[in-house]
């Protein structure tokens, strides 16, 4: 059995990146649902930035087939980067250079995608038995709210593991996973997580507490994953590993915090969503925002007027 490691620093993310992104056909049929631009970055970029700015240097992203995209996107793009100097365009060249620079990234293919649990138990060689981050690429968060470090920070305080909470509408908590908190001292945005339950019924649903897309692990982790049968959709699911750590002692890896965000994120796994995501984001760019703003101001009064 894994002890718990919460002295060892984190250092390592894990980014599941094997789906399919069938929401988002066909748009999908060829390209990562993954490397759908947001404004003028792709989504997964947001997403390692996030964990290059809480101090996350190792980057494994848990890949599977016709994704070589994202591979392509962070790694150096000698002829445009040559033609781009010729040109004396040092600003593009900048904005071409920096996913190349974020950190040091590495792939593995998931192969047979049996679910999050699954997309997670592949990346435990990467790591090495050290507690590590995991964030899901459909959750972006506004680098003026940091979360994944305060979740690093409470890790690092308490052990165990640590997942992100956000207050839902009771209406849609069937569409997350849901966990039942009580108090634990350590702050006010901070809870012991006592259960936890994928997707369910609003009936069902022990509060209005959704996990979102972050993730700060034990890598006991594993250990249960291995014993975790499928379960919600006939997939191995993280949720119900992280169900079983929660009746555990930290000694042993076990117990699972949670850290209550109120900040700004952006859902881009739904289509809805994912438009309204580039709205806000372009509205509030320097070099978009004024213009863009006042096309929007005109195009909702003459829409208001039809």
């Amino acid at each position: 059995m894994t002890t718990t490691s919460s002295r060892i620093p984190v250092t390592k993310a894990v980014v599941p990146a094997a789906g399919l992104g069938t929401r988002f056909l066909p748009a999908t049929k060829a390209t990562p649902k993954e490397m759908l631009p947001v404004v003028d970055k792709p989504a997964i970029q947001y997403v390692v930035e996030e964990a290059a700015s809480a101090g996350l240097s190792d980057i494994l992203m848990v890949t599977g087939r016709n994704k070589r995209a994202l591979e392509d996107h962070f790694d150096r793009a000698y002829e445009l980067e040559e033609l781009l100097a010729r040109k004396g365009d040092q600003d593009r060249l900048r904005r071409v250079r920096e996913s190349v620079e974020l950190a040091n990234m590495h792939y593995v293919r998931q192969g047979d995608p049996k679910g999050l649990g699954h997309a997670v138990s592949v990346a435990e060689q990467h790591v090495a038995g050290q507690p590590f981050a995991v964030l899901l690429g459909d959750d972006l968060i506004d680098p003026r709210d940091p979360l994944l470090s305060r979740m690093i920070e409470v890790q690092q305080e308490l052990g165990g593991s640590v997942v992100a909470l956000m207050e839902v509408d009771p209406s849609q908590i069937h569409l997350y996973g849901c966990a039942a908190v009580k108090a634990n001292g350590f702050g006010e945005d901070v809870f012991q997580v006592t259960d936890l339950v994928e997707k369910p019924d609003t009936a069902d649903a022990p509060s209005n507490y959704a996990v979102i897309g972050r993730y700060v692990l034990d890598p006991s982790v594993f250990d249960v994953l291995r014993e975790t049968p499928p379960g919600r959709g006939g997939e191995i699911q993280l949720t119900d590993a992280l169900r079983e750590l929660t009746t555990r002692d930290v000694e042993s890896g076990g117990q699972v915090h949670g850290v209550l965000f109120k900040g700004r994120r952006y859902d881009t796994g739904d289509r809805a969503d994912y438009l309204r995501a580039i709205v806000r984001l372009a509205s509030e760019r320097e070099d978009l925002g004024p213009e863009f703003r006042s096309w929007l101001r005109e195009f909702v009064a003459s829409e208001l007027q039809d």
